[in-house]
């Protein structure tokens, strides 16, 4: 699970920093890293592209699981 979880932060990661540069510079780095230009996408980068957003379901199920698991803090009511 921790292999998991460690792929999938980094799939995010990237997925993230990928679309800032979108936004900010119009420079699509995975298009580029598979020799493609800005906005043309392949099978390999649909895979890609296609991971990056599983990866952000997994992060967030692992986040709203880690919340429901985590102990309410002293002086505050239970989450239950």
């Amino acid at each position: 699970m921790k292999t998991l979880n460690a792929i999938t932060r980094l799939l995010v990661i990237v997925g993230a920093l990928n679309w800032g540069l979108v936004a900010l510079a119009e420079f699509d780095l995975v298009a580029t890293v598979f020799g493609l230009e800005f906005g043309e996408v392949n099978a390999l980068t649909r895979v890609v592209y296609g991971l990056v957003g599983l990866s952000a379901l997994v992060q967030a199920a692992l986040f709203v699981g880690n919340r429901e698991m985590a102990p309410a803090p002293s002086g505050h009511p239970s989450r239950a």
